[in-house]
């Protein structure tokens, strides 16, 4: 029976951030972004940059003696979207690595009064 820490994971369009903190969420054990794992800067914020960076941060904890993990997932949050296509990638890269997943949490900030979204009165036109 290992340790157990917090992953933090944030994803937005652009770039995918793994953090993984102590139970307290004070101190920081290791941490990975989806620019680290790629060569090209376009290529960040996608899946496999995602699956990358949970595969390099489950090394990382097995290091240190961490196997179990409580995920903590952030998308981009106001009125787009909740959920980026990074965040399930790695959740799913992660049970592949053989960390053992406890629970996972949405944490994405929702806003109470709303904003206008994106693209005026008639939408994007294409």
């Amino acid at each position: 029976m290992g340790h157990k820490a917090i992953l933090h994971i944030f994803t937005t369009y652009n770039n995918v951030l793994i953090t993984a903190t102590d139970l307290t969420g004070a101190e920081t054990l290791a941490k990975v972004s989806g620019g680290m794992v790629t060569k090209k800067g376009s290529d960040a914020g996608g899946q496999f940059a995602a699956t990358r960076a949970a595969e390099r941060i489950a090394e990382m904890l097995a290091e240190k003696g961490f196997d179990q993990v409580i995920v903590k997932y952030r998308g981009a949050g106001g009125n787009r979207s909740h959920s980026a296509p990074g965040a399930t990638a790695a959740i799913r890269a992660l049970t592949r690595a053989g960390v053992s997943i406890t629970r996972i949490e949405d944490v994405t900030p929702i806003p109470t009064d709303g904003t206008k979204k994106k693209g005026g009165r008639r939408g994007r036109r294409v």
